[in-house]
């Protein structure tokens, strides 16, 4: 499960790393709005795997029916 989200953080900082050069070349209003919007769910984005990462929410629930079958083997 932790490699995944790391995994997951890993991407969005690569797709960071890319595509902030282009954020100051931004002229118009719409490009600002697309760009405004576009870090915002990456921040969003960041905020989720991190509180999951650090066990401050529960894992989505695709991880959580592997976490129960593994609770199950181990008993």
């Amino acid at each position: 499960m932790k490699t995944n989200i790391i995994l997951r953080l890993l991407l969005v900082a690569f797709l960071l790393y890319i595509a902030w050069p282009m954020v100051p070349q931004s002229t118009s209003s719409l490009e600002f709005l697309f760009w405004g919007c576009w870090l915002l769910f990456a921040f969003v984005f960041i905020g989720a795997n991190l509180a999951t990462l650090l066990k401050m929410s529960r894992p989505p629930v695709m991880e959580q029916e592997g976490l129960t079958k593994n609770k199950q083997r181990s008993h």
